[in-house]
């Protein structure tokens, strides 16, 4: 019974490989572990731009409709001038690029996968 037992335990730590069984290379293990990491720093990166940067991109939209469509004006809104106050509206270029970026990872992924 112990020599069963102490030839199940050598045999776990044996070189000898099941030609049937799939060898994993731990640099590719590693490299999937990096890359992973990677997607989801950059993702995070993007939907906090987007979304929490100065105030985020949907805290800005009604205030430049409202300049748009109404008699309110940038100065209403804190606007004293680029690039030094610009109320509200600090951030949005940054909101902005962080929305094309994330409209081209999205579509890239729909050409993508369908």
């Amino acid at each position: 019974m112990i020599r069963k037992l102490w030839d199940g335990l050598t045999g776990f730590f044996s070189d000898d490989a099941d030609p049937d069984e799939p060898v994993y290379d731990p640099l590719h293990f590693a490299g999937m572990i990096v890359t992973v990491v990677f997607a989801v720093g950059l993702l995070f990166w993007l939907l906090w731009t987007l979304l929490v940067y100065e105030g985020g991109l949907f805290g800005k939209i009604v205030p430049a409709l409202r300049v748009l469509f109404t008699d309110k004006t940038l100065e209403d809104f804190g606007w004293v001038g680029a690039p030094y106050e610009m109320g509200i509206f600090s951030g949005y270029a940054a909101n902005l690029i962080a929305l094309a970026l994330a409209l081209a990872l999205v579509f890239g992924i729909w050409r993508l996968f369908l």
